[in-house]
């Protein structure tokens, strides 16, 4: 591959990650929880399925229900006894 395209995608890849973190800025951290695993969930159906848009549209659901009720369990009281 050309240098300067690899240049060029690595900056773009900079300035979106930079981006996106800055948009979980004012976000709970449950929101942050759903939207990480409706990202991670999209890009596994994606991968899981050949590009299938039903895939990666499943996966992202599926992946952003975990993310979100992962923290049901602990209901705010995780180090007590």
């Amino acid at each position: 591959m050309n240098k300067n395209i690899i240049q060029r995608l690595t900056i773009l890849s900079a300035i979106v990650t930079s981006i996106g973190i800055a948009g979980c800025a004012g976000m709970t951290h449950r929101q942050q929880n759903t939207a990480a695993g409706a990202a991670v969930g999209g890009i596994a159906g994606s991968v899981l399925t050949g590009g299938s848009a039903l895939g990666t549209i499943g996966g992202a659901a599926t992946g952003g229900y975990i993310g979100n009720s992962g923290q049901a369990d602990y209901g705010g009281r995780r180090n007590r006894r």
